[in-house]
C-alpha cells in the first residue's frame, strides 16, 4: 500500500489545515513573498551542497529535501488562495513543453525534427 497523494489531495489537505485558523489565507502579495523567502532558503542549501560556499558551523543542519518541501507547501498555499488547481496547471504546462520544446534540446533518440518520426 502506498501513501502517495495526488496534487489535488495535497491541495485539499493543506486547505483543511489552513481553514482551521481564523486568519485563513493571506493575500497573494504575502504568499509570493513567502514563496520567495522559501526559494531563497532552498538556494542557500543548494549553494552549500553543490556550490563553493561551505555552511557555517553555527548554521542549523537543513537539507535540500526539507527546503524543497517548504517551497512546495508555500506554492500549494498560494495556489489554493487563488483557487488554482496545480494538477490542471501541470497538465497545461507539460502539454506546452511537449509541443514547444520537443526538439529544442539534443534528444537521446537522435530525432531533430518532426519529419524524423
Amino acid at each position: 500500500m502506498t501513501d502517495k497523494k495526488t496534487m489535488e489531495e495535497m491541495q485539499c489537505e493543506v486547505d483543511e489545515y489552513i481553514q482551521q485558523f481564523k486568519e485563513g489565507y493571506f493575500s497573494p502579495l504575502v504568499q509570493v513573498l513567502r514563496l520567495t523567502e522559501e526559494l531563497g532558503e532552498l538556494a542557500r542549501e543548494v549553494n552549500h551542497y553543490y556550490g563553493p560556499k561551505a555552511k557555517k558551523s553555527s548554521e542549523p543542519a537543513k537539507s535540500v529535501e526539507e527546503e524543497l518541501g517548504d517551497v512546495l507547501i508555500s506554492l500549494i498555499i498560494m495556489a489554493n488562495s487563488l483557487d488554482i488547481s496545480l494538477e490542471d496547471v501541470f497538465k497545461e504546462n507539460m502539454d506546452k513543453f511537449y509541443h514547444r520544446d520537443f526538439y529544442r534540446f539534443a534528444r537521446k533518440d537522435g530525432k531533430v525534427r518532426e519529419q524524423d518520426d
